[in-house]
């Protein structure tokens, strides 16, 4: 609340210092989060592959709570699913125009590879490694220990039982709500610019503006602190599996509608690529290409890790709680190959086809906004006004979904563990999570729009000068 307050009463003091503490972490943590990243995929594959793979999240014999389509659908919708919607055009699109330092020459036929390969790199196996580590150490932990779910107790063999009961523990889920709650902001604003970019692509708006942007979070905050108040087998699971059938009707017209043959053949190509370049992707740090690769880091592989592993107490407790009876080797392989199978083929199908667009004489990186990226690509094909509405749709069920899977979360690290928190706890957190995103976007838009007005200043006294 006194964050939301500063939003409120010193917006411009919030942007500045939030910029310079992210800078900094990113500047100065780089290493430890690359490193972080790879250890966490090696763990989860030992770990699936070794004799400990065998043993249950629950009693011996016990059968996984959820079908196996509702379970992953749950967790992808939870995971990355405004995400996806977000940078389904973008990330490749600009992998391919601007390749990271030093690789390729932009817009040349190895950038297409260079692009496939980065995005797979920064959205499959080493993002749900990192919620596989939390997720399987909190339900390992409940289910099979007797331990209730939360972040502390993960900490009990570590510093004690002891010690994770009293205020060490505390700490530790105080930290984790505090993760929980900015990561989903930062996810629920990406949600309102991709919906404003609908909104105004679809011709029903001039400008989505600062203020309609609000109104949206406010619309959607309503709607999800509902679907959290129904519980997870109700309200969540319904809305991804609704979601997950929407999704894939968007894939499949954009594949048909699209270039149908690129796209297959880079199915192959972009495994081969991410596979092959993995090594080299993995070990990127701003000592192996300067000022120019640490700046990209900071905006690309660096900021994805930390904006992971900001969602992982988030992630990891729900998809902890949605996988109960299911063995340690199930739980690795279906939430490390499941949604890494599904961002390949996503990414294969919106970047390709925005690729191949760009290369055809159709500017789709030239947009004046990142969200309105996917909106110029659907209007290359027919049905543009439909599938802008599915769009707005998908994206506001995503929003919806995750968010209140947040706020579940964030009740249950309020309440010790509970797996149903109380309903006040529910929306008391739903509540404060859209206003923290609300203040986050007005901080964001006055920062950018300062930058805007001094670079205006600065080029008249240029323009005057000359």
């Amino acid at each position: 609340m006194a964050f939301i307050a500063w939003g409120v009463f010193g917006t411009g003091s919030l942007g500045a210092v939030t910029t310079a503490v992210l800078n900094g972490v990113m500047r100065g943590g780089g290493w430890a989060f690359v490193l972080a990243a790879s250890g966490f995929v090696v763990f989860c594959l030992w770990l699936a592959f070794s004799r400990n793979g065998r043993i249950p999240l629950g009693r011996d014999g016990e059968a996984p709570e959820f079908r196996t389509v509702s379970w992953g659908a749950m967790m992808f919708s939870a995971g990355m699913g405004i995400g996806l919607m977000f940078y389904g055009v973008n990330e490749p699109l600009t992998d391919f125009t601007s390749p990271p330092p030093g690789t390729v020459a932009p817009g040349s036929p190895a950038a297409l590879d260079v692009a496939m390969a980065t995005t797979l790199f920064h959205w499959t196996l080493h993002p749900w490694a990192i919620y596989a580590v939390v997720g399987l150490a909190i339900a390992y932990g409940s289910f099979r220990r007797g331990r209730s779910q939360l972040i502390s107790s993960a900490f009990a063999p570590l510093i004690g039982q002891r010690r994770a009961s009293g205020p060490i523990g505390r700490a530790i889920d105080v930290l984790a709500i505090f993760a929980t709650l900015f990561g989903s902001a930062a996810s629920l604003d990406l949600g309102a610019l991709q919906i404003g970019g609908g909104l105004k692509a679809g011709g029903y708006l001039d400008n989505a503006g600062t203020a309609l942007l609000v109104v949206v979070i406010a619309v959607l905050t309503v709607a999800f602190v509902a679907s959290a108040v129904s519980g997870v087998a109700k309200g969540i699971q319904w809305l991804s599996n609704i979601n997950m059938v929407l999704a894939g009707l968007l894939a499949v017209f954009v594949f048909v509608a699209g270039p149908t043959i690129l796209i297959l053949n880079l199915l192959p190509t972009a495994i081969g690529d991410y596979f092959g370049n993995l090594a080299q992707m993995a070990a990127r740090t701003g000592a192996s290409g300067g000022d120019a690769m640490e700046t990209w880091l900071s905006g690309w592989t660096v900021f994805y890790w930390a904006w992971w592993i900001s969602w992982t107490p988030f992630v990891g407790m729900f998809i902890a709680r949605i996988s109960r009876g299911r063995t340690i080797r199930q739980f690795v392989t279906g939430v490390l190959l499941v949604p890494s199978l599904v961002s390949l083929v996503w990414f294969c199908i919106f970047g390709g086809a925005a690729i191949d667009t760009q290369r055809n004489g159709v500017d789709i990186a030239g947009q004046s906004t990142t969200e309105g990226q996917l909106f110029g690509l659907l209007d290359q094909f027919p049905l543009a006004s439909v599938t802008t509405v599915l769009v707005i749709v998908l994206v506001a069920i995503f929003f919806v979904s995750g968010a209140d899977a947040a706020s579940i979360v964030m009740g249950t690290l309020s309440e010790r563990g509970a797996i149903e928190p109380k309903k006040s706890l529910v929306v008391f957190w739903g509540v404060l999570t859209g206003a923290v995103a609300a203040v986050m976007l007005l901080a964001s838009f006055l920062m950018l729009f300062l930058i805007n007005a001094l670079q205006r200043w600065s080029e008249s006294v240029t323009g005057r000068r000359a």
